[in-house]
């Protein structure tokens, strides 16, 4: 998994709240066993129109965000089913973190094991973010996951929780295997004791 030390991307505001999981990767495109190239079908019913044409009116199809790495959106992002190819979509497409009021807690679990920083913030500061980002046109915030900080280069400085073991993980790049690993001489032992 990669390391998620400090970030610094374009911002790119999605003003709509209850987002599920097929909104975010819709089921027909769920056949692969990959976690690759998800990136090119995120919110596909929204990013394009029924002849395939980029659906100019949405978010991602703007000219300012165009390389976006950082989601900013509203409350209950991720609901719906448990699918997983929705974080592995976000990663692809190249977002590194997630900024919204609440997640529904199996994606949320699942950015975590991808990846992927869910941030939670209050809904004032939430607010505060889509003002700047309406003012600002391409909008670059920081996230530093050492210091548990966002700031944007003109003066806003958010802070935010993280469990401490989610944390530990994504600074140091381990998913659930990478965990096990780390325990892979005791596992050794274990089985030549047992055999």
């Amino acid at each position: 998994m990669k390391v998620f030390i400090k970030h610094c991307g374009i911002t790119v505001a999605l003003d709509r709240a209850n987002v599920d999981t097929d909104q975010i990767i819709p089921k027909q495109f769920l056949k692969r066993i990959e976690r690759s190239g998800f990136g090119k079908f995120l919110f596909f019913d929204w990013r394009f129109n029924d002849d395939s044409t980029d659906n100019t009116e949405f978010e991602l199809n703007q000219p300012a965000v165009h390389g976006a790495t950082v989601l900013l959106t509203k409350r209950n992002f991720g609901s719906g089913s448990s699918r997983e190819h929705a974080v592995w979509a976000l990663a692809d497409y190249g977002f590194r973190c997630v900024i919204a009021p609440s997640y529904a807690d199996i994606f949320f679990n699942n950015c975590f094991k991808n990846g992927v920083l869910p941030i939670v913030l209050p809904e004032n500061q939430i607010d505060q973010l889509f003002t700047n980002v309406a003012t600002h046109g391409q909008y670059e915030l920081t996230i530093d996951l050492e210091s548990q900080t966002i700031q944007d280069g003109h003066g806003l400085d958010y802070s935010f929780d993280i469990n401490e073991f989610r944390r530990h993980c994504l600074l140091n790049g381990l998913d659930d295997i990478a965990l096990t690993l780390e325990h892979e001489a005791k596992i050794t032992a274990f089985e030549q004791r047992a055999s």
